[in-house]
C-alpha cells in the first residue's frame, strides 16, 4: 500500500482507539532499518509508524554533511516508494524536536508538506513531534498551538510532550525525579490550550515514569494509572470518554502488564527505540564472530566475499529487527489487524 494518507492515518487512530490496541512507532537512520521495519510489520499483519529522529535524520544525510532536513526528506522520499510494495499502511512520523531545532527541522519539513499539499498532493510526513518537555508549560502549549495551526493546514497531525521522559535520547538527556509524572493539572492546561479537536488534531505523550535508554524491569517505577487519573478528569470536565489520544515514549524493557495497561488507558503509539537498535546490532555480532576468518583478511589471505558482503551481514540484522518488532505488534495487540 502506499504511504498512508491524512485520512487513513485518522481512520488508524480511530480504530486503535476503539479496539484498545497500539502502533508500534520504529525509529529508522537508514533504508536497512526502513527495511526491517517494513517486513516486520508486514510479517505481523499490523498497519504501523515509521520515525526519524533529528539525530537520525542528521546521520542519514551523510557523514560528512549533517543536515537533518536533507536526511529526513530522503528517508521519507524512500519510503513512499518501497512503502507501496507491503500490504500494511504505514505511517511516517519525525520524533523528539526540541525548541533550539524547531526551526531547523520541524518548521521547514511542515514547509515542505505544506507545498505538496498545495500541489494537490499529500504531505511528505503524516505527523510531527515537538518535544516541549525542556522549557515551562506556559511556554510548551504556547508553541505546540502555533504548530498546531501548521500541522492542520497541511493536513498533519502533531504530537506533543506533557511531562519529561527521563534518560537520554540524541544527546538530549532529563533527569529522573517528579517531572516524570505528568498531573491533572497539565492535563486541563493542554486541553485548555490546544482544545479537543476543533483547532486540529493532535496526540499527546503524558508521562507516567517514562525512561529513555536501556534499564531492566523493575528498575523503572512505571505507573501507568496515572494516564488513566488524567484520562477520567479531563474526560469528566468535559464529557468526552478518554478524551486524549496517548503516546508510550520510553518503552523499551517495560513488561508487558505495563504496555497493557497504559493501552488499555488510552495508548494509541509507543515508540520502540532501544530495543530494536539491539535487535538490528546483535545478529551483526554474531555474524561476524562466527565468519571471523571469513570477514577478515587474515595473514594475508583473502577472506570470503560472500561472508564480508554487506548484504549478508545486513539481511541478518533486518531479520533481528524485524523479528521485534512482529513481538511489538503482539505486545501492542495490533498484530493482525491492518485498515484496508
Amino acid at each position: 500500500m502506499p504511504i498512508a494518507s491524512p485520512e487513513k492515518y485518522a481512520e488508524m487512530l480511530a480504530a486503535a482507539k476503539a479496539g484498545s490496541f497500539a502502533f508500534p512507532a520504529i525509529n529508522i537512520t537508514s533504508s536497512q532499518s526502513l527495511n526491517a521495519a517494513l517486513a516486520g510489520f508486514a510479517a505481523a499483519g499490523s498497519d504501523g509508524i515509521v520515525q526519524v529522529s533529528t539525530g537520525g535524520a542528521e546521520y542519514a544525510s551523510g557523514p560528512t554533511i549533517k543536515h537533518m532536513v536533507t536526511g529526513a526528506v530522503a528517508l521519507a522520499e524512500y519510503a513512499h516508494v518501497v512503502a507501496k510494495n507491503y500490504p500494511v499502511n504505514i505511517v511516517l512520523h519525525t520524533d523528539h524536536c526540541q525548541k533550539e531545532k524547531l526551526d531547523t527541522y520541524v518548521k521547514p519539513l511542515i514547509a515542505i508538506s505544506q507545498e505538496r499539499v498545495d500541489r494537490g498532493l499529500e504531505p511528505l510526513f503524516q505527523s510531527h513531534m515537538w518535544d516541549g518537555s525542556a522549557v515551562p508549560m506556559a511556554e510548551n502549549l504556547t508553541i505546540a498551538d502555533e504548530l498546531l495551526a501548521l500541522t492542520s493546514k497541511a493536513r498533519q497531525i502533531l504530537e506533543i510532550e506533557v511531562g519529561v521522559v527521563g534518560g537520554e535520547e540524541d544527546g538530549v538527556a532529563a533527569e529522573i525525579n517528579e517531572k516524570l509524572y505528568t498531573t491533572v493539572e497539565d492535563g486541563l492546561a493542554t486541553v485548555e490550550k490546544l482544545g479537543l479537536g476543533e483547532k486540529g488534531r493532535y496526540i499527546v505523550a503524558l508521562t507516567f515514569g517514562n525512561v529513555h535508554g536501556v534499564y531492566k524491569p523493575g528498575s523503572v517505577k512505571l505507573r501507568p494509572e496515572v494516564l488513566k487519573e488524567i484520562q477520567d478528569a479531563v474526560g469528566a470536565k468535559y464529557g468526552v470518554n478518554k478524551p486524549f489520544d496517548l503516546v508510550f515514549h520510553g518503552g523499551s524493557g517495560s513488561t508487558p502488564q505495563e504496555i497493557s495497561d497504559a493501552v488499555d488507558y488510552g495508548v494509541i503509539k509507543m515508540n520502540v527505540d532501544t530495543d530494536t537498535q539491539y535487535a538490528f546490532t546483535r545478529p551483526v555480532a554474531g555474524w561476524m564472530l562466527a565468519n571471523y576468518d571469513g570477514v577478515l583478511k587474515i595473514d594475508g589471505e583473502v577472506g570470503n566475499k560472500k561472508m564480508y558482503d554487506p548484504r549478508a551481514w545486513g539481511k541478518a540484522a533486518e531479520a533481528g529487527m524485524g523479528q521485534r518488532i512482529i513481538e511489538a505488534c503482539e505486545n501492542l495487540r495490533s498484530a493482525g489487524k491492518t485498515i484496508g
